[in-house]
């Protein structure tokens, strides 16, 4: 029996859709302002290390799209990336950096078709492309926003004083990068039973904790970088390091191909350089109490060394637009609160993977596909009478990968 969605929320994904879209644009728009301000005030190395940060992501999240798309079992169901693919344009759409606006487009192209045609396939094709889209405005987010941060607070630091505008700049690039953290874990609600869909509660309690973990480690870093630029390279390259080891000790198995996975492998430890993502099976909350005391305590280390240096070299720094004090406080008082926000989310309201087993068992008819995240969209399907067709081996192993780690 063909099942139904309220009008209401089909436009609202529709909207949401495009609202997306929107934000990616003014994201592109406010680069381009960034680097022609850096460019006028003569900052030229600034201006380059903005540059390579922006085309670096860019490629980073055009290889995943391509390595995708590539997918042979891979059936497209949009018309705009059957028109691409038909005409020999996937290859020079991702070469031309314009591959995330082909997801965009797809996505809204299903969005609306959703509008005209209300059926359990054409929902579950608009998960696994907004799962998709979603992957790849998360390593974004931490392949470009998050050092595009600690670049911008690090130029704010040789400011001589701290202004109310400044403030609410960082506040509102840290709440954009925390959104984009929400917005996937949005997407991946989207795989459970109607009861345990994200509430508001929920959301607004994972956006703080997300915000206050992630906000003091990216002044942390910022704050180093700016009294020792020449050691945050080395920093950086040496616990990216040990947590790209660290995700292969993990044995990942997210990609399809052996290169993509270490790919894969490489840009979880950047997001991990900043903030806690699951990447596999098993111990989560060993490894999580394992992640948080390892960059707690490298955290305090580069708290420590930036104090020690404005100490010894006092006379020569200029000061610094906030009293050393009251942030060093701040900081250790909102990192406390993240924590123990994190823990309240865990205890309330993250669904537990027994949950999912028990409702992919015993519900499967009633939720139908809301259950594909442990079983197949084609039994999904035909439970609810609708026509078998093949999504592709290689989403289906990405979002059932992640699910299973997710909720763990």
């Amino acid at each position: 029996m063909e099942e139904g969605f309220p009008f209401s929320v089909v436009l609202l994904n529709v909207l949401f859709s495009g609202l997306s879209l929107l934000f990616f644009l003014a994201d592109v728009v406010l680069d381009l302002w960034a680097v022609e301000c850096l460019y006028e005030e003569r900052k030229y190395f600034s201006m380059g290390l903005l540059i390579s940060l922006l085309l670096g992501s860019s490629v980073v999240l055009h290889i995943f799209s391509w390595l995708w798309y590539s997918d042979s079992s891979i059936t497209l169901e949009t018309k705009v990336e059957r028109f691409v693919s038909r005409h020999g344009l996937l290859a020079p759409v991702h070469i031309c950096q314009l591959g995330v606006f082909l997801r965009f487009a797809a996505v809204m192209e299903i969005s609306v078709c959703r509008l005209k045609q209300s059926d359990l396939f054409i929902k579950g094709v608009t998960k696994y492309m907004t799962h998709d889209l979603s992957m790849l405005r998360l390593f974004e987010a931490f392949s470009e926003s998050a050092p595009q941060i600690v670049l911008m607070m690090d130029l704010i630091m040789e400011m001589p004083k701290l202004q109310s505008f400044t403030v609410l700049k960082i506040v509102g690039s840290l709440s954009g990068l925390t959104f984009t953290m929400l917005s996937y874990h949005h997407s991946m609600r989207a795989f459970v039973p109607e009861t345990q869909k994200m509430g508001w509660s929920s959301s607004v309690i994972y956006f703080l904790w997300n915000l206050f973990l992630i906000g003091p480690r990216v002044v942390c870093v910022s704050l180093f970088a700016s009294v020792l630029p020449c050691y945050i390279a080395a920093h950086f390259l040496s616990l990216w390091t040990l947590l790209v080891l660290w995700a292969w000790w993990q044995k990942t198995n997210f990609m399809d191909t052996n290169a993509g996975e270490w790919l894969y492998r490489a840009t979880v430890a950047l997001i991990w350089y900043f903030s806690w993502f699951n990447v596999a099976e098993g111990s989560t909350k060993l490894r999580g109490i394992i992640y948080h005391m390892v960059i707690g305590v490298d955290t305090m280390l580069l708290l420590g060394l930036w104090w020690w240096r404005r100490s010894v070299e006092s006379a020569r720094l200029d000061p610094l637009p906030i009293n050393p004090y009251l942030l060093i406080a701040m900081l250790i008082i909102i990192y406390i609160i993240g924590v123990l926000l994190k823990l309240v989310y865990y205890w309330k309201f993250h669904p537990k993977q027994p949950d999912l087993q028990m409702t992919s068992e015993g519900d499967a008819e009633r939720f139908g596909i809301e259950t594909d995240m442990i079983e197949d969209l084609e039994s999904a399907c035909a439970s609810a009478r609708e026509p078998t067709r093949q999504l592709g081996t290689g989403i289906h192993k990405r979002i059932r990968n992640m699910a299973v780690s997710f909720y763990s």
